[in-house]
């Protein structure tokens, strides 16, 4: 979308923030006019339960093709309190409350959070093409996915997807362990380890010069000509967005588990780091359709790439993107590295998340090194990104307007990958976050 100078001006002037987040300044945003109006919701409370039933339908299969699993995808969840002490005295941003670390980097198959997301779009796929050909039965055993037969099935049929790396690695992992000819369209910020992975899986790599949107167009347009193609749209996608939701019913569990109340008088804040905006929102609608008003979501983007930000602060959503205005969209959060946010979920979080902030790379780097230092935890730049949430809403009026007890808040910071980084370059994360710590002092 092209504007005009006078609608530049226009915008600035009415949301002054906005200057700040074009001059390249971290910035938190509060959600002005949240409203949670679920009549007009494209998915509801029932759609993730669905979901949550296609993925109990698949551990037969998730167990026997990759044992790892025991038959579920997902991650444990961690107290963190020497990075509390850590955040606190580094940023001089204090904030109540217990700090907990939510592990996607350590999902199984795909070492992040779009294991969720791409691997559910995948799953239900296949159990369509298998329930229409009348190859399995919804109260069969699902080891059958893993057979010789299925297999040859599906493997007349192609799968694309465009990436920034994460969301190209689950829907590339498992779609060739199904049998799928599966291609991953690839933007120049992709990681070069994560383009070898793919293809050592035997998932087909096509890379672009270009960033994260052209990956998608030019996936889209090539996987569409295929009379037998299925393309997996991250700015669009219902069923990427349902498998995220189901997060929510999974950490409902584990916060009871470890006897963590959330209610009207011990919130719960989570901080998750946003690209397109699929996975964040999946979880933030998952979350609000559990704990209504006793939830708070914040997202988190790179100042290079704030694009769910401007999408919301302008009203516009998917219609502008960072680099109409003069942003680079240039950042080492290669899952974060999106100029355009999704039609489908951005138009979902904008009634759910309260709030958006911005951060620089080098805090990402720092976050990290801060991370491995006290916990032994290891995550890549993007997956840091949460960690600063906490003291930057606690520096807001935020509490106080909605008059929440912070004392006995629990903050989640999502961990959003990391497991599958080759151990080289994890060295180098932390060793450039270690040098910009000393530097400081």
């Amino acid at each position: 979308m092209a504007f005009t100078e006078q609608q530049l001006q226009n915008w600035t002037k009415e949301y002054p923030l906005l200057q700040d987040i074009l001059n390249l300044q971290p910035v938190v945003w509060l959600h002005p006019s949240r409203k949670e109006s679920h009549a007009t919701l494209p998915v509801d409370e029932t759609d993730m339960v669905e979901a949550a039933l296609l993925w109990e339908r698949f551990a037969p299969f998730l167990a026997k093709a990759f044992p790892e699993t025991h038959g579920i995808v997902e991650s444990p969840l961690r107290p963190i309190p020497s990075v509390k002490e850590q955040l606190i005295s580094h940023y001089r941003l204090p904030f109540a409350g217990d700090l907990y670390l939510k592990c996607d980097s350590e999902l199984p198959i795909a070492g992040s959070i779009k294991a969720r997301g791409g691997i559910y779009e995948i799953l239900h796929y296949a159990e369509k093409l298998a329930l229409d050909e009348g190859l399995i039965t919804k109260g069969a055993n699902y080891e059958k996915f893993a057979s010789e037969a299925f297999q040859a099935f599906f493997k007349q049929y192609s799968i694309g997807v465009g990436s920034t790396g994460n969301l190209g690695l689950s829907i590339g992992i498992i779609s060739a362990k199904l049998g799928f000819d599966v291609t991953v369209y690839m933007s120049s910020d992709a990681k070069q380890w994560k383009k070898d992975l793919l293809r050592d899986k035997g998932a087909t790599v096509k890379e672009f010069t270009g960033d994260f949107s052209e990956a998608i167009r030019e996936g889209r347009k090539r996987t569409e000509a295929d009379p037998q193609g299925y393309f997996v749209d991250d700015e669009d996608s219902r069923h990427l967005f349902l498998g995220y939701s189901v997060a929510a019913l999974r950490l409902k569990e584990q916060l009871e588990q470890q006897q963590i109340l959330v209610d009207q008088n011990h919130p719960l804040f989570v901080y998750l780091p946003c690209g397109v905006g699929g996975s964040p929102g999946g979880i933030t609608f998952g979350l609000k359709q559990i704990f209504g008003d006793y939830v708070h979501c914040f997202f988190v983007e790179p100042i290079h790439s704030p694009a769910v930000l401007i999408g919301l602060l302008t009203g516009e959503q998917d219609r502008l993107s960072v680099q109409d205005f003069g942003l680079d969209n240039r950042t080492e959060a290669d899952g974060l590295a999106v100029g355009r946010p999704s039609h489908f979920a951005t138009a979902i979080s904008n009634q759910y998340i309260s709030g958006i902030y911005t951060l620089a790379d080098d805090d990402l780097f720092k976050q990290l090194y801060m991370l491995a230092d006290s916990e032994g935890i290891f995550v890549e730049p993007s997956a840091a990104a949460g960690l600063s949430g906490p003291g930057k809403v606690a520096q807001t009026s935020y509490a106080s307007d909605h008059h929440l007890n912070m004392d006995q808040a629990t903050h989640i910071v999502w961990a959003t990958g990391g497991s599958l980084v080759p151990k080289k370059e994890m060295e180098q994360f932390y060793e450039k976050g270690k040098i910009l710590m000393r530097n400081l002092k």
